[in-house]
């Protein structure tokens, strides 16, 4: 159960740094609420970390925690954002997913 903790952790990690990429190009009250987005998401994101450490090794849980975020942030960037999609970037976002993948394997 603390592996979907993690997960939902690392989508709102997702959700908060897409809130700040939105908050960015945003003004006045839309800002405001982007950068409210941001908080609540970053509160979510941290209280799921911290109960999804409760029971897995803290260094897996937080490189597994930062995978998905930069895996997501960077998929939400590319889809949403108009970011490139250059075969390098593609090619490491996968290192990445194996990356995440290959820790949830090997831990306890």
């Amino acid at each position: 159960m603390n592996w979907v903790i993690l997960v939902i952790a690392g989508l709102f990690e997702v959700g908060f740094a897409s809130c700040l990429g939105k908050a960015k190009s945003a003004s006045g009250n839309d800002a405001i609420l982007w950068y409210a987005g941001f908080l609540v998401c970053l509160t979510i994101s941290m209280l799921l970390l911290i109960k999804a450490t409760q029971t897995l090794p803290v260094g897996t849980a937080y490189a597994v925690w930062t995978g998905i975020g930069a895996v997501g942030t960077a998929l939400v960037g590319i889809l949403l954002f108009n970011e490139p999609a250059t075969f390098w970037r593609i090619f490491f976002i996968t290192t990445l997913i194996m990356s995440v993948v290959g820790l949830k394997f090997v831990s306890n």
